[in-house]
């Protein structure tokens, strides 16, 4: 039968041999292609609206490091506040009440898929109305177990890196952006998509590699002794060479940013009480409340 359909074609002239066999399997190919990617374009078109919804406005990113224990955040109750991870544990979170929540996409090994459930429904009981931000890659975990009911939950599809997009482009939230090293870059691009353009960077200490260990401020919980790279004293289970080059990757992401919040209009502020990151100007998050409040200050 192969031979008669291969001398069949052999007999066809060119045109229709490309016709019949190239392009209609190319066409094969893309019509699935787009039936897989409908699902998915359909999730990340419900971003639109968050577009320019905070133009103009100051945005805090409230991260994990040790060092949001040295600092009185409760101020942030007044502000626009987008917080990651497991940072709900912190004790003033209830009073802060951060308008969105990011998370990255999860890398499941020694996290299940129960830790992820387990996590996402201590999440939900602390996140109070805050709008979550989830990859793409939970959606099928969230719809199947029903997890996060009544709250609004975002989806976005991280692939490829800063360098595929034009330059100065701000992440379109309603198509892929760049995979993140760390949490902190999916929060400045979801600040900055939404209009943001003061951003303070708060906790985002990145200086485990001076102190061999990388910890959080609060202790976890459901997911204690489950990160693949650190263990429950937060000592890395890894090496420097993959760890050092990990931090050049997450240093070109804030590098990136910087390069497109500065031709936006766009300012970003390191509000991190210590830490390593220098890739951004130092502010003292007192003298911002001070500002605001009118406070008269010695500085």
């Amino acid at each position: 039968m192969n031979l008669l359909a291969r001398a069949f074609r052999n007999a066809l002239p060119f045109y229709l041999y490309k016709r019949l066999y190239i392009m209609r399997r190319e066409q094969q190919r893309q019509g699935q292609q787009e039936a897989r990617m409908r699902p998915i374009c359909a999730l990340l078109s419900r971003n639109a609206d968050l577009q320019d919804r905070h133009r103009g406005s100051r945005v805090f990113i409230l991260c994990n490091g040790p060092s949001v224990k040295q600092q009185n955040i409760r101020p942030l109750k007044d502000e626009l506040v987008i917080s990651v991870s497991s940072g709900y544990l912190h004790p003033d979170y209830a009073e802060i009440a951060p308008r969105y929540h990011c998370v990255p996409q999860i890398t499941y090994g020694m996290m299940t898929r129960e830790d992820v459930i387990a996590w996402f429904r201590e999440m939900h009981d602390h996140l109070g109305a805050a709008t979550l931000i989830l990859s793409k890659t939970e959606e099928a975990l969230v719809r199947e177990e029903g997890l996060f009911p009544g709250r609004d939950v975002r989806y976005v599809q991280l692939s490829g890196s800063f360098s595929d997009l034009p330059p100065g482009t701000i992440p379109d939230l309603t198509t892929s952006i760049p995979s993140v090293q760390s949490v902190p870059i999916l929060a400045l691009m979801l600040a900055m998509y939404m209009g943001g353009n003061k951003l303070y960077l708060l906790g985002t200490d990145h200086d485990h590699f001076r102190s061999g260990e990388y910890k959080y401020f609060y202790e976890p919980t459901v997911l204690k002794g489950k990160d693949m790279f650190v263990d429950e004293k937060g000592k890395l289970r890894g090496g420097w060479f993959a760890e050092f080059s990990a931090l050049a990757g997450l240093w070109s992401q804030y590098r990136d940013l910087k390069s497109i919040a500065a031709k936006n209009d766009i300012e970003i502020f390191n509000a991190t009480h210590g830490g390593e990151l220098d890739e951004f100007p130092r502010i003292e998050l007192d003298l911002l409340f001070s500002a605001r409040d009118g406070v008269a200050t010695d500085h």
